[in-house]
């Protein structure tokens, strides 16, 4: 079977040339969500780590939910930021809230020089349909 190309309604534009997810043998790669509050580029993005990392974590709800899955498919997790230092423990409370403690996907987080378009945080996951 070939692979589907996943273009979601409701989810931010792509900032650059790319499928929002794209699927193959059961196994759904989601690219990177920034933390546009809305669906087209020029939106804002929220104030401060925590609310940046809600937000992402909402953009990739609707990823998932537009390929019919939910967080509870996702088997890992990269974390991307930009400030590495000052926000990796407030990234993480927040993270935290959205996966049941012994149930969290495997996970790598590192600090970048930059991000598209200036956010703090960008986060791309892996899910795998039951």
């Amino acid at each position: 079977m070939p692979p589907v190309f996943h273009m979601i309604p409701g989810a931010p534009d792509p900032v650059a040339p790319f499928s929002h997810a794209v699927e193959t043998d059961g196994w759904v790669f989601l690219t990177g969500q920034m933390p546009f509050s809305g669906t087209t580029l020029d939106s804002a993005y929220p104030e401060g780590i925590e609310a940046q990392t809600h937000q992402v974590m909402k953009n990739l709800a609707t990823v998932l939910e537009g390929c019919g899955l939910t967080l509870a498919h996702v088997v890992s997790v990269r974390v991307f930021l930009l400030h590495f230092d000052a926000d990796y423990d407030a990234m993480n409370r927040v993270y935290a809230s959205y996966f049941p403690a012994g149930r969290r996907p495997a996970r790598t987080c590192v600090g970048v020089s930059g991000l598209a378009k200036g956010a703090r945080i960008e986060i791309d996951m892996v899910a795998r349909r039951d």
